[in-house]
């Protein structure tokens, strides 16, 4: 199980690295839950769908991941990441990720989000 729940996580991801929202969507269950810590929590694929772009972006994000663990229905993984800016600037970012499956779907999503502006960690 825990094999097939990080190939979700990655073809996830791969979606998300295109801004592909049909391939996300298909990655989660229609009671989704995405919470990324200090900043929102919605709930339902609608919501999500409306949200893969945050606020600024502008363009796919290039992201890296670090490492990733599955054990059971849970994979965990840790990302770096790139983001274009709407300003032409780029955003990069420190992610932990945490992703809850049902079934073979991502049905809970919790992220902890953290700007790097200095360097790798700060």
């Amino acid at each position: 199980m825990s094999s097939s729940n990080r190939e979700t996580v990655e073809r996830y991801l791969d979606g998300f690295r295109r801004t592909d929202h049909a391939q996300i969507l298909a990655c989660l269950t229609d009671d989704i839950t995405w919470t990324v810590f200090g900043a929102f929590r919605l709930e339902g694929k609608a919501a999500y769908d409306a949200a893969i772009e945050g606020p600024g972006f502008a363009g796919d994000p290039d992201l890296q991941v670090v490492r990733m663990v599955a054990e059971g229905d849970t994979v965990m993984a840790e990302l770096v990441g790139l983001v274009p800016q709407q300003d032409g600037s780029v955003q990069r970012l420190s992610m932990a990720e945490v992703f809850v499956l049902r079934e073979g779907l991502i049905c809970e999503r919790r992220a902890w989000v953290i700007p790097l502006h200095e360097d790798e960690v700060r």
